[in-house]
């Protein structure tokens, strides 16, 4: 009864970081293995909550002084993937984004182009039909469909 206090606030905590992740769980398109991996942290942090000297048993057979040392531990190498998750997270988007934003750049000026230059591009097919030529002009993007 010493400890209920703490030990509530840090399980409503753990519950309630829980409950968020499971409520943005379709959003999140998390993989399923870290799915796995954050439903097994917050059972461990209950657990370890609820049991302080199981951690510190634990943490003995480990090699480790104490359990809060452990925990440490652990929370700094989480803290490492996350970091790293997230980083590559951003590169990935910045790749997707600058890829976007250059197939719009590209289709804009073609749009543009054919805009400015049209009645000379179709001249100048009219031309080149007249003259036995059996091509048709190319297109200015490669991922236009010819009709």
């Amino acid at each position: 009864m010493k400890y209920f206090w703490i030990q509530l606030l840090l399980i409503a905590g753990s519950v309630s970081m829980a409950l968020m992740f499971i409520r943005t769980w379709g959003q999140a398109k998390n993989r399923a293995w870290k799915r796995i991996a954050f439903s097994l942290f917050v059972i461990v942090n209950v657990y370890a909550v609820l049991r302080p000297t199981d951690v510190t048993w634990v943490a003995h057979q480990l090699g480790v002084g104490r359990g809060t040392d452990l925990v440490l531990y652990v929370m700094v190498l989480a803290m490492g993937f996350l970091t790293l998750n997230t980083f590559l997270r951003f590169r990935s988007l910045e790749k997707k984004l600058t890829d976007l934003a250059r197939t719009v750049a590209l289709s804009e000026g073609a749009r543009h182009n054919d805009a400015r230059l049209g009645s000379t591009t179709t001249a100048a097919a009219a031309v080149a039909t007249e003259a036995g030529a059996a091509a048709e002009p190319e297109p200015a993007d490669s991922d236009t469909v010819k009709a």
